[in-house]
């Protein structure tokens, strides 16, 4: 009995800290959805900066094309202006829920995971606000004509905009992917570097299905890092790799 109380007991004490992490958590999201929306014209003319240069001359930028759009596409902003904002504090709650339940080696790993994966969803990020969208925005706005003029809502540019970046965002999530499958001994750097056709034709495919464009120039935009990402994440999983277990040594035979 004593026992299922301690163990009841300890239950408790997990569920009223994860509760604290929680609201600590919600409320760093609200006041950094408060300080985002504030901004959220400004943030929104920001997302706007790499299509306003190709569109030609004659061509509009419809504020809105409903009488709410102009405010949710600003909640919209806010929410992931705020999520931007809270992710540090968001971060650190949860690392201190998890914390005290792993090893100092597991308490590293952790770490270096997290670390990881956000410098890869950041660098997707960027890679596709500042390298991607010019040329493909340039590419699309190239069907334009005397007689064909585009004529862009707020809400259509803000869907695709924020798809593509957490497309890109996720995709560069590569070389963690494969270094956890190697750190966990399922798939191990001599077999990744064995897959690399496989692995090309793949890239091709993701790459030609998450760009926004059927030209074949965008689309190596994004199949080039690709691959750097894929030699990475071989050069990870064969440096951080689940090392195999040395081979037993044969018996001696027993004389006769």
């Amino acid at each position: 009995m004593g026992e299922e109380q301690a163990a009841a007991a300890r239950l408790t004490g997990h569920l009223r800290e994860l509760r604290k992490r929680l609201i600590i958590s919600i409320i760093a999201l609200v006041l950094g959805f408060a300080v985002s929306y504030f901004f959220s014209d400004r943030l929104y003319a920001f997302l706007i900066s790499p299509l306003l240069p190709v569109m030609p001359q004659g061509s509009e930028f419809i504020a809105f094309t409903g009488l709410v759009e102009p405010f949710f596409v600003y909640i919209k902003v806010g929410f992931l202006g705020g999520a931007a904002l809270a992710s540090p504090v968001i971060l650190y709650e949860i690392w201190s829920f998890v914390a005290p339940g792993l090893y100092a080696k597991e308490k590293r790993w952790f770490l270096a995971t997290v670390f990881l994966s956000c410098t890869l969803f950041l660098s997707g990020l960027l890679f596709a606000f500042f390298v991607v969208f010019p040329f493909a925005f340039k590419f699309l706005m190239s069907y334009s004509g005397p007689q064909l003029k585009p004529f862009i809502s707020m809400n259509s540019y803000f869907s695709l905009v924020t798809r593509l970046l957490i497309a890109f965002g996720i995709v560069y999530q590569l070389p963690l992917a494969m270094l956890v499958l190697a750190r966990t001994g399922v798939v191990t750097a001599r077999r990744f570097l064995s897959w690399w056709r496989y692995a090309v034709i793949a890239i091709v495919i993701a790459s030609a299905v998450l760009t926004p464009t059927p030209d074949a120039f965008n689309q190596m935009l994004m199949a080039g890092p690709l691959l750097v990402l894929y030699c990475l994440g071989v050069l990870l999983a064969k440096i951080f790799g689940k090392k195999p277990e040395p081979a037993p040594a044969p018996e001696d035979k027993k004389d006769e």
